[in-house]
Parts: C-alpha cells; structure tokens; sequence
C-alpha cells in the first residue's frame, strides 16, 4: 500500500527533465505570443520561419539539403518553399550545376522580416532579464553554455537517428 502511495506520488512529480522541456517549451510559447502582435504581413509558421532562418544562415542551400537539415521529408520542405515564395519571402534560383535543383536565397523582405524579428525578441528579452535580480541573471549567464551544449546533443541525436 505504501509503494503503491510512494509511486504514485514519484510518478506525480516532474522530473528534472520533465521540468526543463516543459519550461523551454512555455517560455517559446510565450515569445512566439509576445512577438506575433507586431507583426505585418502573412503569419509564419515555425516550420516557415526556421526554413527562412537556414537560408539566412546558408544562401543558395538546396531543398534535398534544407529538407536533411531540418528533419523534415523533402515534400514538406517544397511545400514550404512554394508558400515562402508566393508571399515574397524566397527565391529560388536554378542551380548552375545541376539545373533539376533549386538553391535558395531570401528576399528583402524575409531579411527585414527576420531582423525585426531578432530585434524585437531581443528588446523583449532585456525587459524580462532586467526585471530579474543579479543572481537569477549570473544563473542563465552561467548555464548557456550548458544550454548549448544540450542544443548540440539534441542536433547530434537528431542527425543520427
């Protein structure tokens, strides 16, 4: 009866990776939230804004190698590419050495979209981080490289599996 009592209880509490992933899940949740108010133009999905955000990072990267890095199958990523391109946020371009496949660049508007973006979150991030005391902002100081370091296995993990 008492192990009964015991696992049920054990069973109720959040382990620590529970409590982690839950929280970077609600603080994500908040920010998309927070931010989306501002915003002119269509709505981006997250699928949308983390493929615009590769093609910021990579310019000229291929929908196969686009698809690959983000996980996703190669339809979804076309898919994608043809609604980025409609709404004017991406461009493609025939790729000189195989004239099948399209290399990716952003437009204008996707940079502006995405600095506005980075901006604003980061404005909103300060607000939050200064309404903290010292030692709670030493504590997120310290653990980013912890964080980045998890950020880093979770891609590995990702790439091999």
């Amino acid at each position: 009866m008492e192990d009964d009592a015991r696992q049920r209880a054990d069973t109720a509490t959040p382990t620590f990776p529970e409590e982690l992933a839950d929280t970077f899940v609600r603080v994500q949740r908040l920010i998309r939230r927070r931010l989306r108010g501002g915003l002119t133009g269509p709505r981006l999905r997250g699928a949308e804004v983390e493929l615009l955000r590769l093609v910021a990072a990579r310019p000229g990267i291929g929908i196969s190698e686009a698809a690959r890095e983000l996980h996703l199958a190669g339809n979804s990523v076309s898919t994608l590419v043809n609604q980025l391109a409609r709404d004017g946020f991406l461009v493609r371009q025939t790729d000189p050495a195989d004239r099948r496949a399209a290399r990716l660049l952003l437009t204008d508007a996707a940079g502006q979209r995405l600095a506005d973006w980075r901006r604003r979150r980061a404005e909103l991030f300060g607000r939050q981080l200064d309404r903290l005391d010292e030692a709670d902002r030493e504590a997120l100081r310290a653990a980013l490289p912890a964080l980045r370091r998890l950020a880093a296995t979770l891609h590995e993990e990702a790439e091999d599996g």
